[in-house]
């Protein structure tokens, strides 16, 4: 396996992994996520592999991107001290090469390179029921530092 910076040729493979990733998230949210989309569209990807600020790493099996792990350099708010985040935008191994190592290889990807830009912290959302994800980022070592609450009004 290895694992490298995406490319425009990757594009449609990303969009498959996207797809597969959403429809986690419209299971356990369908009041939130639309089922048979996706988080970004083919031009939105295309301008992020070009931003040195949202790096895509994807893991190559067999000639074919099997995962994906989509980060954002980010500051803080004013009112925190400034000291660079490496956001966790997303990360997907698709369903058929799970539970083989790729998720963790990716992650120490994502570890080195944001050791490597100077980054203070990683950070990334996981949304409750998604059991698998949580667990999986408790494995890689990753602690609660917030909560979002929500007061759903109808």
């Amino acid at each position: 396996m290895e694992i490298r910076y995406a490319n425009e040729n990757d594009i449609d493979r990303l969009l498959a992994l996207l797809s597969q990733i959403l429809e986690i998230h419209a299971k356990l949210r369908p009041d939130l996520f639309v089922s048979g989309t996706t988080k970004y569209t083919k031009e939105a990807l295309e301008l992020m592999l070009k931003d040195k600020d949202k790096p895509i790493f994807v893991a190559i099996q067999d000639d074919v991107v099997v995962g994906y792990a989509m980060c954002q350099i980010r500051m803080p708010t004013s009112n925190m001290i400034p000291k660079r985040i490496f956001h966790l935008d997303d990360l997907c191994v698709d369903e058929k090469y799970r539970h083989q190592g790729i998720g963790e290889a990716l992650y120490r990807k994502v570890v080195e390179e944001a050791k490597n830009s100077g980054c203070y912290e990683i950070t990334l959302n996981a949304w409750p029921g998604n059991d698998a994800a949580m667990k999986f980022y408790e494995k890689m070592g990753l602690k609660t530092r917030s909560i979002i609450l929500e007061h759903i009004l109808s």
